[in-house]
């Protein structure tokens, strides 16, 4: 006899919860999966506190679906919503990812004059190398810049500015956000340990943004550049529909590969209707450091020929360099130093000014 979703939760509503009702009733079942006679389910508590007090319940539903005829094997996780409760006499803590709150229509970040997102269609095509080297270099032309890194599940802001330290929340719902190479800078990977995973649904992601965009003390900015992670989901929805946002610059490699999944992300934003700032192509070229030679090793061109076939600014060309890899990977941007890859992005800095 053939285990179904209907038998196993049959199962788990005899479990009660320590504060009422069942497993079912409460809604604590996630991610139910039924392969054969494996069976495996997440237990979603509201709270650290609240996942210690199943702790039994889980054991218990364990057991149950495992008495199940035809179940070989049982998996029960248990995870919370949000971090423990402080204790007494601890500094006020701020919670960041919980759902956001309803707004009407579309709102901007206080003192913040023109928000930017930086996205791309894939990962690995250095958007966060040009998103952090471009707030740099923008702050180097005397702009009042701020660095948002919005790519929830993989923040590398904090590692390429040089920044380690946990930003202030005095009164546990403002955050101060940090300083680096003139820039005013936060990422949700400030308030985590260094190999913490983040996994969270949309909801969750959609509230972190909305309280790192409104609830970080941000001051007088000219500009705020958003961090965005690749591809195209929830961050950038929440970010063009609900934020008052200036426009979008689009990174992508110059290869055929990567520019398919470049005009998704550009067909995005113009679908929720953000304009296009520009087209940065990354990697472009690639010097030799012992010989002199050029090479582009991912083709010629493309993303500029891109640009023009799509009526678009092209913001320009940035090569493939081993000092650019040294220098984030160090904390100190390349666009920081005097090395001519910090030139290209200053032109490039001076090329987003005259289009915003």
């Amino acid at each position: 006899m053939s285990v179904t979703r209907e038998t196993v939760l049959d199962a788990l509503k005899q479990i009660d919860v320590p504060d009422g009702g069942d497993l079912v009733s409460r809604d604590l079942v996630r991610a139910l999966v039924i392969e054969g006679g494996a069976i495996r389910f997440v237990l979603e508590a509201e709270s650290a506190e609240m996942a210690q007090r199943l702790a039994p319940a889980r054991q218990a539903a364990e057991a149950a679906v495992k008495a199940l005829d035809g179940v070989t094997r049982v998996s029960v996780a248990l995870t919370a919503h949000g971090p423990a409760p402080k204790a007494k006499g601890a500094a006020p803590s701020l919670k960041i990812g919980g759902h956001p709150r309803p707004q009407g229509d579309k709102q901007a970040v206080p003192g913040v004059q023109h928000i930017v997102a930086v996205g791309s269609g894939k990962g690995g095509v250095g958007k966060s190398t040009v998103a952090s080297n471009l707030a740099v270099a923008l702050a180097r032309l005397g702009v009042r810049v701020g660095l948002l890194d919005a790519d929830i599940y993989g923040p590398s802001q904090p590692k390429m500015m040089g920044v380690d330290r946990r930003p202030a929340s005095p009164d546990g719902k403002k955050i101060i956000p940090l300083q680096a190479h003139g820039v005013t800078m936060i990422s949700i990977g400030l308030m985590l340990k260094a190999d913490d995973a983040v996994i969270w649904r949309g909801p969750m992601l959609m509230g972190a943004l909305q309280q790192l965009l409104t609830q970080v003390e941000w001051g007088e900015l000219d500009v705020l550049i958003v961090d965005m992670p690749p591809g195209t989901g929830d961050i950038q929805l929440t970010l063009c529909q609900k934020f008052d946002v200036r426009g979008a610059v689009i990174v992508s490699t110059p290869q055929d590969v990567a520019l398919l999944d470049a005009r998704k992300a550009l067909r995005a934003f113009q679908t929720l209707k953000t304009p296009i700032l520009g087209l940065i192509e990354n990697m472009s070229t690639y010097i030799c450091p012992n010989c002199g030679h050029e090479d582009h090793i991912f083709g010629e061109g493309g993303v500029r020929v891109e640009a023009e076939k799509q009526g678009l600014p092209f913001l320009g060309e940035l090569p493939l360099s081993v000092e650019v890899r040294l220098a984030g990977d160090g904390g100190i941007p390349v666009a920081a130093t005097d090395s001519p890859v910090a030139r290209a992005y200053e032109r490039m800095a001076q090329r987003l000014i005259e289009v915003i």
